[in-house]
């Protein structure tokens, strides 16, 4: 059995070795022209209804774009919360479990606006998106970060928080807000690249 052989952090091992993986595929190969067979599927999407809409109404595009900052904003709020209070620094008067919690469930809505208006968005412009290097890096991130999210950080924090070595979460919830603010960098770098 692999868990018996790695430990008691079989998914921490094998998420920071897909991330690891994923960076370096992305450092190699991004600029080689990997891409290519996905090109139909971008030249499709800007065909489709969405795509439409994004490129021939700039009040909807503008509107779904408002909903996906703030989707953008509300989950950096869910990070910086649940995060701040595993550092000890916001929200000291109450308990871990109940902030982690339920800003876990805010985080999931987030999420879901931010991935549903991010796919319309793409569709407006995806011709576009698919040359910028950076769109690839948001989507890196944004993979790396669902990823942390649900297999490391997550499964961490759902054990008693008191029986968790205080350097490992507080190194946690560093990564966390680092790898989230790193989203966000690479999301408003796209709007600068072009």
């Amino acid at each position: 059995m692999p868990t018996s052989i790695l430990g008691p952090y079989f998914r921490t091992i094998v998420t920071v070795s897909v991330i690891a993986a994923a960076l370096v595929f992305s450092f190699t190969y991004a600029r080689n022209g990997v891409y290519v067979e996905i090109q139909p599927l971008f030249e499709w999407m800007e065909t489709t209804w969405f795509g439409y809409v994004g490129k021939t109404w700039g009040a909807a595009f503008a509107t779904i774009q408002a909903g996906h900052l703030i989707g953008l904003a509300v989950l950096g709020g869910c990070v910086l919360v649940s995060d701040g209070r595993l550092l000890g620094v916001v929200l000291t008067d109450v308990p871990h479990r109940i902030v982690v919690d339920r800003a876990d469930a805010v985080f999931r809505w987030a999420l879901a606006t931010l991935l549903v208006t991010g796919v319309f968005m793409a569709c407006g412009v995806a011709m576009k998106i698919y040359y910028l290097p950076v769109y690839w890096y948001k989507m890196l991130g944004l993979a790396c970060g669902i990823l942390f999210h649900y297999y490391v950080r997550r499964p961490l924090v759902a054990h008693e928080l008191g029986a968790i070595n205080p350097i490992v979460l507080k190194m946690t919830a560093i990564a966390s807000i680092l790898v989230w603010f790193l989203v966000a960098a690479t999301g408003r770098w796209i709007g600068f690249s072009g």
